[in-house]
């Protein structure tokens, strides 16, 4: 089964910064979605930042500039750099990784797997 294992959260003041990581480990053949979403209290998840195996990449506009999201393939880890954050950048971030494994069986299967998640605060 493949886990996810996310770190980086934390307190930051307006305008600071902030590091993302996660990590997937498990029976993996390939990865090919490694995204970051995120939660505010009572907002629905929202997709923040996106990144693809053939390294394109997407974000939200109210990121845009200020959020670089990057990967290390040979690792199994996307980072999500937020600078300049804003309190309306207060949630939970998630990681969002889509791919293939084995898992057990004999030939790789699709997977879908969510990190369990990492608060960030930032104070106005």
């Amino acid at each position: 089964q493949v886990q996810l294992v996310e770190s980086g959260g934390g307190l930051v003041e307006y305008g600071g910064s902030l590091r993302l990581s996660c990590t997937a480990s498990g029976s993996i053949f390939s990865i090919d979605n490694m995204d970051w979403y995120r939660q505010a209290p009572a907002k629905e998840r929202e997709l923040v930042a996106a990144t693809r195996a053939d390294g394109t990449s997407y974000y939200v506009e109210s990121v845009k500039g200020r959020f670089t999201i990057s990967r290390v393939n040979a690792m199994n880890t996307v980072y999500l750099r937020m600078n300049s954050l804003k309190p309306e950048d207060t949630a939970v971030y998630y990681c969002n990784v889509k791919g293939t494994a084995y898992n057990a069986y004999p030939q790789p299967r699709p997977f879908d797997a969510w990190g369990q998640g990492t608060q960030v605060t930032v104070s106005s």
